[in-house]
């Protein structure tokens, strides 16, 4: 009796055994493709780089498989903050690629863009980067996308907004070692200067700087009729408060980063009047899948704790997301290689439009959007499109 219990024991322990194994290798044969998300979560640009990676977030929930040969597989993100550091750019590449990532998505930041690009180049693992500007990001590098406009379009932009307004004088504040604010900065006087504009005075601050008063006084003396200041976000409301404080009526305008609702809360009253570029208003979706986008987007953020305002960056993450989705699919791969010859002439209908590339990865956009700061928020005024 005692025999015929023990060998009972023995079969079901080796039942139970081999049903675990049977679940495990159910769980084991899920396929998945990795993408990495490079993104400054911390640091100057930590705002807008986790503005951009809830854009990637979200599009991962919407879009969370992908069919490569017939099969579905799982997208799982992996995400490296490169903390808006040129250095700890490089790191966070190499750790993208430890992860199996097959392509990447990012950054926020041109300089730790264009630090990182060479990395990926070498690996030949593609990057769709969602809001860097500076046209260096892709420049020589067959394995860097974007999906964004580019800073020369974006200061030409600006600067005939200017001079439009009627202003004929024009300052220009940039930040020394950073990629964005100085190539904006220089696009932005060429365009001006082409029009027949003055540029009376360009100043330049180092990173980390706080005190915009000495600069401000000696802009303040030339007299122009407006202040043209891209930089980060942390810095935006500390020029544009200065500026009020010492008496400054010129029109203060930006590009792009400035497109947040910290520079609004923290400058205040100040802030009235500021005008930016962006890539996307959510008053006007261009396409079927900005709307779609819209709807689910900001209940997505009120759930993050973050205000019911749709940042461009967002948009940007959401349609680099897509963008590579597309690519992989059109590969059937998951190898890097692959997957950047399918993005050379993929198609993509965007939540910010329709997505294709040129011959340098960069997209084919010719239209950005103008908003100004009126009560407290960012207030659509126009858009403009240069051919």
């Amino acid at each position: 009796m005692k025999k015929l219990t023990v060998s009972l024991l023995v079969i079901l322990l080796l039942g139970s055994v081999l049903f675990a194994a049977g679940t495990s290798e159910t769980k084991s044969s899920v396929k998945e493709v990795v993408i990495g998300v490079f993104e400054p979560l911390t640091g100057e640009n930590g705002g807008g780089g986790y503005q951009e990676a809830l854009g990637i977030r979200y599009a991962n929930e919407v879009y969370p498989t992908v069919k490569i040969n017939g099969e579905t597989y799982k997208v799982r993100l992996v995400e490296a903050d490169n903390k808006s550091d040129k250095t700890e750019a490089v790191t966070a590449a190499q750790s993208l690629l430890s992860s199996g990532a097959s392509v990447i998505i990012g950054s926020y930041g041109s300089g730790v863009s264009i630090a990182a690009g060479d990395i990926f180049l070498d690996n030949k693992i593609p990057a769709i980067g969602a809001s860097c500007t500076n046209p260096q990001v892709t420049q020589g590098n067959d394995y860097y996308f974007r999906v964004c406009f580019l800073d020369p379009f974006q200061g030409t932009v600006m600067a005939n907004f200017a001079w439009q307004e009627g202003a004929k004088k024009a300052a220009v504040i940039t930040q020394l070692g950073d990629d964005y604010s100085s190539g904006l900065g220089n696009f932005f006087s060429k365009a001006f200067k082409d029009l027949g504009g003055n540029v009376v005075s360009e100043q330049r601050f180092q990173t980390n700087t706080t005190d915009f008063k000495s600069i401000l006084t000696n802009i303040k003396a030339a007299a122009p009729d407006v202040i043209f200041a891209p930089s980060s976000i942390a810095t935006a409301p500390l020029i544009i408060k200065q500026a009020r404080e010492l008496g400054m009526t010129a029109k203060i305008m930006a590009g792009d980063t400035w497109e947040n609702s910290s520079i609004i809360e923290n400058a205040g009253k100040s802030a009235e009047g500021v005008v930016l570029s962006t890539f996307f208003d959510d008053a006007d979706p261009a396409t079927a899948e900005a709307a779609k986008f819209i709807q689910g987007f900001k209940p997505y953020l009120v759930k993050n704790n973050q205000p019911e305002i749709i940042p461009a960056v967002s948009a940007l993450g959401y349609d680099a997301y897509i963008t590579a989705l597309k690519a992989i699919e059109k590969a059937n791969s998951t190898k890097g290689s692959a997957i950047r010859d399918a993005l050379a002439s993929v198609a993509v209908e965007g939540v910010t439009g329709k997505i294709t590339f040129n011959a340098n990865g960069d997209a084919d956009k010719d239209m950005a959007f103008i908003k100004v700061v009126k009560d407290g928020q960012f207030k659509f005024l126009k858009t403009v499109s240069i051919m």
